[in-house]
C-alpha cells in the first residue's frame, strides 16, 4: 500500500466527519487517470476518423463509384472492387470501427483487472472501507463514473458514425459495398454500443469481485465478455419475425440480412437445394417448383436493435445485482 493510494483513499472523506460529497469520484479518476486519457484518446481518434468519412472521405469514394459507371441504379458484384479512394474510405471505416467495437472488451478487461481486480489483491477496497466508505457505496462509485463516462463517450460515437453512414447511403443509394447489417456498421450505428460497453464494465466488476487479482481477472473478464456477447450476437436475427421471399425461377434477390435460404417442394415443404441449377429433369425428380429465402429488411433495423439492446441491458442489470450480492455477502 502505498501513502499516494493512501491519500486517495483518504480524500473520500474530510478529517473527523462523514464522506465527503463526491470524494469518491473525485479519487477513483485521479487514481485511473490514465485510463481516462486513455479513453479520451480513443474517442477523439475515432471521431476525427468518422468526421473525415463523413466528409471528403465519402465524396471521393463517390466520384470514383460514378466513374467506373457503378451508379447506375443495378446491383453488380464487379462494383464491389475497391479502388483506391474507395480503399482510404475502407480503411478509415476499419479504424474506426475497429476501435468502436473494442470498446465493450476493453472496458470489461480494465474493469475485471484494474478497477476492481487490483485494487482488491493491493487492499486499497478494504482500506476504503475503513475510511467511513461502506463496501456498496464503494462499488456505486465504482460503476456510476465509468459508466456515465462511457455512455457519454459511446453516444457521440453513434451520433458521428450515424452522419457519416448517413451521407454514404445517400451517395451510394444502397448499391455500395457496405449494407446497413453488416456487423461494423449495424453495432455502431445504434442503441447497442452504450449497451455493451456497459455490459463489459458490469462483466469486468463481477469477474474483479470474484477472482480478487489483477491478472487472473483479465483472462477471466476476456473470456467472459466474449461468450456473453457470442450469445447475445447469435440471438439477433431471431429478435424479430423474418420476412420471406420467394421465387420459381432460382433464389430471390439479396435486399438484406439473410437467414435462410432453400428450395420448395410442390406441397411448399423447405428443402435443401439440390443444386440442379437449370436442369429441368433434377428439378423434377427433386419435386423442386421454387426457392425462398428468408431475410431482415432494412426497416428491421430498430426493432432488432431495440430488443438486442433490452436484452444486453438485462443482462448488465442481472450482472450487476450479483456484483453487489457478493460484495454484501463477502463483506457482511
Amino acid at each position: 500500500m502505498t501513502s499516494t493510494t493512501t491519500a486517495l483513499v483518504a480524500s473520500a472523506s474530510p478529517r473527523g466527519t462523514g464522506p465527503r460529497p463526491h470524494g469518491l469520484p473525485r479519487a477513483m479518476l485521479i487514481l485511473h487517470r490514465w485510463a481516462l486519457w486513455f479513453w479520451l484518446l480513443l474517442v477523439a481518434v475515432a471521431a476525427l476518423t468518422t468526421l473525415w468519412m463523413y466528409g471528403w472521405g465519402a465524396d471521393a469514394a463517390h466520384a470514383e463509384f460514378v466513374l467506373r459507371g457503378c451508379a447506375n441504379g443495378v446491383a453488380d458484384s464487379g462494383c464491389d472492387y475497391n479502388g483506391p479512394a474507395y480503399s482510404r474510405y475502407h480503411l478509415a471505416d476499419n479504424i474506426s470501427g475497429g476501435l468502436i467495437n473494442l470498446v465493450p472488451l476493453l472496458t470489461a478487461l480494465w474493469a475485471g483487472a484494474s478497477l476492481i481486480g487490483r485494487e482488491l489483491e493491493n487492499g486499497t477496497a478494504q482500506l476504503a472501507w475503513t475510511q467511513s466508505v461502506s463496501p456498496a457505496r464503494w462499488l456505486t462509485a465504482k460503476l456510476a463514473v465509468p459508466a456515465a463516462l462511457l455512455t457519454a463517450g459511446t453516444l457521440l460515437l453513434v451520433l458521428l458514425h450515424r452522419l457519416a453512414w448517413g451521407e454514404y447511403t445517400e451517395l451510394f443509394r444502397g448499391r455500395g459495398p457496405q449494407q446497413w447489417h453488416d456487423t461494423g456498421n449495424y453495432f455502431a450505428n445504434g442503441t447497442l454500443l452504450p449497451a455493451y460497453a456497459l455490459l463489459g464494465l458490469t462483466i469486468g466488476a463481477l469477474t474483479g469481485l470474484l477472482v480478487g487479482r489483477s491478472m487472473a481477472a483479465l483472462g477471466s473478464a476476456f473470456f467472459a465478455s466474449l461468450a456473453v456477447e457470442f450469445v447475445t450476437t447469435s440471438l439477433r436475427p431471431h429478435l424479430w419475425p423474418a420476412k420471406t421471399l420467394t421465387s420459381k425461377n432460382g433464389y430471390p434477390e439479396y435486399i438484406g440480412m439473410v437467414l435462410d435460404d432453400g428450395a420448395l417442394t410442390s406441397t411448399g415443404k423447405r428443402v435443401t437445394d439440390p443444386l440442379c441449377v437449370s436442369d429441368t429433369q433434377c428439378l423434377a425428380t427433386h419435386d423442386i417448383v421454387g426457392f425462398y429465402r428468408d431475410y431482415h429488411p432494412a426497416s428491421h433495423f430498430w426493432p432488432l436493435q431495440l430488443m438486442e439492446t433490452g436484452v444486453v441491458l438485462a443482462i448488465a442489470a442481472a450482472a450487476t445485482a450479483t456484483a453487489f450480492w457478493l460484495l454484501r455477502r463477502r463483506t457482511a
